[in-house]
């Protein structure tokens, strides 16, 4: 497939992708083009049209972007569709399978080595690991919470000590989990990166006095 029949060939299935989320999200055209407007980017019905029926060839970024917002669907299944067809041109001569595509476009493809430090490639794992540190500490904190508060309302007293004995367990997981936390971030942070917000249970995670 050449660049000028790539081109307009992955418009096409991107506006289809589009056409498929608007008729799931239950809104007309007219709506859709509305929902843009209210998001702060007007996009006149006849684009939207003109897109579906295959009479524009090429879409504006902005109006992609709004418009995966107003379908309520992640962009990038606008992009490739995952679940339906086995194999997508990514690129002019390149057709891939369609997760294949996806990972390369959310800069998740399979690597044999660790990326160069300071890389793209690397920040978004940097970021990614971060996540994973965050959903860690916050799962285990929970959890010690849990079998504190169970402890505090049983009038067992075996089983309000073995809650007790299995609180302590959790809270010393948390612990080592927040503190592993703290030490993440403030690597990222001598690397020059900016750290996401906390979720409010661990705000504390930042503050050295806690």
């Amino acid at each position: 497939m050449t660049n000028s029949d790539w081109s307009p060939s992955f418009t096409a299935r991107v506006a289809e992708q589009m056409r498929r989320a608007r008729k799931a999200a239950g809104l007309t055209v007219a709506e859709a083009g509305e929902a843009c407007a209210t998001l702060g980017l007007p996009v006149p019905k006849t684009t939207i049209t003109n897109l579906e029926t295959r009479r524009r060839s090429s879409i504006d970024l902005a109006e992609f972007l709004v418009l995966a917002e107003v379908y309520k669907v992640p962009p990038v299944s606008l992009l490739f569709p995952l679940g339906t067809d086995a194999s997508v041109a990514v690129l002019p001569d390149r057709e891939v399978p369609t997760w294949e595509a996806v990972s390369w476009f959310t800069g998740e493809t399979p690597l044999d080595k660790p990326a160069p430090e300071g890389s793209a490639r690397d920040v978004l794992d940097t970021y990614r690991a971060h996540s994973d540190a965050v959903a860690t500490a916050l799962a285990s904190s929970r959890l010690a919470k849990e079998r504190r508060r169970k402890a505090s309302v049983t009038l067992d007293a075996a089983r309000r000590d073995a809650l007790l004995e299995a609180a302590a367990s959790y809270e010393q997981l948390a612990f080592d989990d927040c503190r592993e936390l703290r030490g993440f971030r403030d690597a990222m942070r001598e690397r020059g990166l900016i750290p996401p917000a906390l979720p409010t249970d661990l705000t504390f995670v930042d503050n050295p006095e806690d």
